[in-house]
């Protein structure tokens, strides 16, 4: 009869570091021991076994038949044991909370509110990851995100709708004293945000200028791959940008860049906050979640006035 028992798993760790690096050095560098300690524990692995897991050749050391059978399954039990460790510390976990959410949000929205999160909720140690990239909640910690897009279905995941996007031509006060009809906007240099290119029908300047009866295409120059970059330039006075309300009431409030002309295009894009289903409800999510629904409550109270035209209808003028 077989003996199933496990070896001591020190020497599994020890195997599984040494079958990822295939040097004994490098892997007792990573587990912190000294190669003598490493090569100890990969011996009782093997005496255990009944067979050698390596060949241990002059300057380096290969998997035997038996290690590269051993290794895989070896280091996806790691693997997941880390997981399920580092899931259950974060599940008692009632004080941190990581939240991602795209640079241009974070620049124009969030990081301008922080101060009034971290003064309503002094308890909770906030910490932010400004990044585009699909984010794994699980591997890279991330307890609540915040994204742009279409939407669609999120299997798996609590998720909010936060602010349903509207453009608008902005522009610095300095200019808007010339402009007296679209068209007069349409010779003004337009800055361009790439990040739109995947809104379909499209909310663009061709899109906002067809709204507003002007027929002939404007050039559009320059373009932007950051939506707050394009902002910026805006308001600093170098031209005309079509601003989304996420990222532009702040600067209306203050009267740092005005709206020329009262025509918007709505779009089916919106921001949305995700979180894995049931983490809702763990305190610091919560109260996140309950902060930042009534703080964006006040994102479109700019909009007086404002005639909303669907990118829908423009689409199919």
């Amino acid at each position: 009869m077989n003996d199933a028992r496990l070896p001591p798993l020190t020497a599994l760790r020890a195997f599984e570091a040494a079958a990822r690096h295939l040097s004994f050095s490098q892997a007792a560098a990573e587990l912190n021991v000294t190669p003598a300690a490493l090569s100890f524990q990969i011996k009782s692995l093997e005496e255990h076994l009944g067979a050698p897991v390596f060949r241990r050749l002059n300057r380096a050391v290969e998997l035997t038949d038996a290690g590269r059978t051993l290794a895989p399954g070896c280091s996806s039990g790691f693997s997941e044991l880390s997981r399920a460790w580092t899931a259950t510390k974060r599940g008692l976990d009632t004080t941190s909370l990581t939240v991602t959410a795209g640079p241009a949000f974070t620049a124009k929205w969030l990081a301008p509110r922080l101060f009034d999160f971290a003064q309503k909720h002094p308890d909770i140690d906030l910490r932010f990851s400004a990044s585009l990239r699909l984010m794994d909640f699980e591997r890279d910690g991330i307890d609540v995100a915040i994204r742009f897009g279409m939407g669609g279905e999120d299997k798996g995941l609590f998720s909010r709708v936060l602010i349903k996007e509207w453009l608008s031509p902005m522009v610095a006060p300095s200019l808007a004293s010339k402009l007296k009809t679209p068209s007069d906007l349409a010779r003004e240099t337009l800055l361009d945000d790439d990040n739109l290119q995947f809104v379909q029908p499209p909310a663009d300047w061709a899109a906002w200028f067809r709204a507003a009866g002007v027929t002939d295409p404007p050039r559009i120059l320059p373009r932007f791959s950051q939506a707050d970059h394009a902002i910026d330039a805006a308001e600093a006075g170098a031209g005309a940008v079509l601003g989304r309300i996420s990222l532009t009431a702040g600067a209306l409030r203050d009267g740092r860049l005005v709206m020329p002309f009262p025509i918007a295009i709505t779009t089916q894009a919106h921001y949305r906050v995700l979180c894995p289903e049931g983490m809702e409800a763990k305190p610091q999510v919560a109260a996140f979640l309950e902060w930042i629904t009534s703080a964006v409550s006040g994102t479109t109270d700019v909009a007086r006035d404002v005639r909303f035209v669907s990118a829908e209808d423009i689409a199919e003028r």
